[in-house]
């Protein structure tokens, strides 16, 4: 078993939560006990001296929440629609609870122009650095208002393990923490199939591995195991371990950062023939 106790000394970490993680399943509204917790952690990680970016889902199901609609919106229009409403209502929550442990957030918001962009990418990059500086708490999301829909992957990300996997980049992360709906990468799917074991540590992304990325999304979420592969190669070529652990119970990101034995560790490593433009721009993953 790969000794964790090295994650402790991680300094610039960047924490991805997805929209089942936030989100009743019930009723679609916000589970305010886990973002109350996710924001004293964090808060609580700054305090270590640590920097901190969170990359959150939820505009959306906010947003439709707060329309009264029963379904996750299929159109395009309806979507950025629900966006629009409910990304400024879940920005002035995050704004609030980390008032209260007196920290600063900053709402930044995406489109995947910026990033194939060298020049946008630099601006934003430059972005990242000055909150970081001033001790600021950057929110990370698309921006859904005005990206197209999320399966047509020339002008979108198609969600957010990517978008995270590509913030650890650009800021030089030395840990990505996905919180999802699944407790790490399977040899198969758990939900159908019991007998799969979990893979505690990934050393290297093989296409053994690749076989293993079941889709494993939920009503709420857009990401699969398969993003969360990609983000892992994203990550492991920009220098920077990461973490695949359950959103169910928001404490697993002390429990990583304590070196404990949860979800699966992806190790950092370099591919002779990985390009990150490349992968980025031509959405290789998606292939």
């Amino acid at each position: 078993m790969e000794n964790r106790k090295y994650l402790k000394n991680k300094q610039k970490i960047v924490i991805k939560i997805g929209s089942s993680s936030l989100i009743h399943q019930e009723t679609g509204g916000l589970d305010y006990l886990k973002l109350e917790k996710l924001v004293r952690i964090i808060c609580d990680l700054k305090n270590q001296d640590k920097d901190v970016v969170l990359v959150s889902s939820g505009a959306i199901g906010v947003g439709a929440m707060s329309l009264g609609l029963q379904k996750k919106p299929k159109t395009t229009s309806l979507r950025q629609a629900c966006a629009a409403v409910g990304q400024g209502q879940l920005m002035m929550i995050y704004q609030k609870l980390f008032y209260e442990y007196h920290r600063t957030a900053a709402q930044v918001l995406l489109t995947f122009d910026v990033i194939s962009s060298d020049e946008r990418r630099k601006n934003a990059i430059n972005t990242f650095e000055e909150l970081l500086q001033l001790d600021v708490v950057p929110i990370v999301n698309e921006n859904d208002t005005v990206a197209i829909d999320e399966l047509d992957d020339s002008v979108a990300f198609g969600d957010n393990d990517t978008l995270s996997a590509i913030v650890a980049s650009m800021i030089h992360a030395d840990l990505l923490i996905l919180l999802t709906d699944i407790d790490g990468l399977y040899t198969d799917d758990p939900r159908s199939h019991p007998e799969a074991r979990l893979i505690p540590v990934v050393e290297r992304i093989d296409d053994r591995i690749r076989k293993m990325a079941k889709d494993a999304g939920s009503s709420l979420g857009t990401g699969g195991m398969t993003t969360k592969i990609a983000a892992a190669r994203i990550a492991a070529n920009s220098d920077s371990d990461m973490v695949i652990v359950s959103g169910k119970d928001i404490d697993n990101i002390n429990r990583v950062m304590a070196g404990e034995d949860i979800g699966t560790l992806f190790l950092a490593y370099k591919e002779d023939a990985f390009d990150l433009s490349s992968f980025i721009i031509h959405k290789e993953y998606l292939q």
